[in-house]
């Protein structure tokens, strides 16, 4: 069940959420077309973890990783499709943005990179975190300001198999979605498709994707009170997930892997979730069995920083053996 119900458990999407970039090089500043903003973090920042939880999957249409250690990323902004190249040379970062949603983006970057974020609030109480965030001291949590980009995805990662759901964004950004602005990483980004665009998607279209209908229906949902939606990354978190579990088919799962993202929720921690309970009881007590009550008592001490604590206990790769079969691949497509 889901919306204001009890939701049946799924799981984790972003194991720790990172992606390797490359160190850039200094070749990798130089000047172009596009609009340009330097940032100067004030303490370490590392791309790959900052970025890493925006990428659905290996080949996702909207974001790149490159092998000059510059990061892509097309979004669909208010002010219009945009494309940032972000890339970190010599302590600083340097954005450059392509297209109507060019100057929104720059104006969000430092926030983007996790500027408001505050990595000292966080205090280990035990050695595994101590120790991961020693390891990981350019992890700063993301906001970006814009709710429909990591709420759709959030959507179609429900109790299926990540495969599945990457299969499915993947297929739907590049089918209705458009061209991103600018070199695009050599044309190879696409922007996410508008709220109108996902609303006249045909029903045999999310089929050959791997969307069921309920999944389909949630979305279909949500894009028709796009506005009310994106309204709400000027609430506090926990007021956000409220207004997004209004909408029928999201409940405390979706809501919390959205606003991690576009709010950068350092206490929003994920329930619901098939794995994550264990990963972290194993983490912090050797329970492998725990449930979400038991993950939220162990995660107590970090009041405040919960989802940060969870993440850097995905991050330290504690994670119990697998004991049964990992959960197989669905495909509604020929039914």
């Amino acid at each position: 069940m889901a919306g204001r119900f009890a939701p049946r458990p799924t799981r984790t999407t972003a194991r720790g959420g990172e992606v390797v970039v490359p160190a850039a090089r200094p070749a990798a500043t130089a000047p172009s077309a596009g609009r340009v903003r330097t940032y100067a973090p004030d303490g370490p920042l590392d791309l790959g973890l900052v970025l890493g939880p925006l990428r659905r999957g290996p080949a996702d249409p909207t974001f790149r990783a490159m092998p000059d250690g510059s990061v892509w990323r097309a979004s669909l902004t208010p002010a219009g499709p945009g494309t940032l190249r972000v890339s970190a040379y010599g302590g600083a970062v340097r954005g450059e943005a392509w297209g109507p949603g060019a100057d929104w983006l720059l104006d969000r970057l430092p926030e983007m990179l996790g500027a408001a974020d505050d990595p000292s609030a966080f205090v280990p109480r035990h050695r595994l975190l101590a120790h991961a965030r020693h390891r990981r001291p350019g992890l700063r949590l993301i906001r970006t300001g814009l709710v429909l980009e990591s709420l759709i995805p959030s959507v179609l990662e429900q109790k299926v198999t990540t495969d599945e759901a990457y299969r499915a964004w993947r297929l739907l950004v590049r089918k209705f979605g458009e061209p991103a602005p600018g070199p695009a990483a050599g044309g190879r980004l696409w922007v996410m498709p508008a709220p109108r665009t996902w609303a006249l998607i045909p029903s045999w279209e999310w089929h050959r994707a791997g969307v069921d209908n309920k999944r389909a229906s949630t979305i279909l949902r949500a894009v028709r009170v796009a506005a009310r939606l994106e309204e709400a990354v000027g609430m506090e978190p926990r007021e956000a997930r409220a207004r997004l579990e209004v909408v029928p088919g999201i409940g405390p799962w979706t809501s919390a892997e959205a606003v991690q993202r576009s709010h950068g929720a350092a206490d929003e921690v994920t329930t619901g979730d098939l794995h994550l309970p264990g990963i972290v009881g194993w983490a912090l007590a050797g329970d492998r069995h725990a449930d979400d009550a038991v993950m939220l008592r162990l995660l107590e001490p970090y009041a405040g920083q919960r989802h940060r604590a969870a993440r850097l206990i995905l991050l330290s790769g504690a994670v119990p053996a697998r004991r049964a079969p990992r959960m197989p691949v669905g495909d509604i497509r020929g039914l």
